[in-house]
């Protein structure tokens, strides 16, 4: 299973380690329902019982972002070390 590393400050970290409690949760569980949430492409089921839609009458994620346009080139930020530590030149 691959992994990822963060570096948080000491607040953060004690926001995420009483909502990982509150949650019942594995830190990585509760990471990975964050991460699953903000990068899903359909609305939650939630969202769709406000509005009174279901199924086919309501678009999709993909569907509404098709009118925006294409993104513009990025270019990649300079390599960083974590906080407080060495940095790349």
């Amino acid at each position: 299973m691959p992994q990822v590393t963060i570096y948080l400050d000491e607040e953060t970290e004690k926001r995420m380690d009483k909502a990982v409690r509150e949650s019942g949760l594995s830190r990585s569980r509760w990471v990975g329902g964050l991460i699953r949430e903000r990068t899903r492409t359909e609305w939650p089921e939630s969202f769709k019982r406000l509005l009174g839609a279901s199924g086919e009458d309501f678009p999709n994620l993909e569907e509404i972002r098709e009118g925006l346009g294409e993104d513009v080139p990025r270019t990649a930020a300079p390599a960083r070390g974590p906080p407080g530590g060495p940095r790349a030149p």
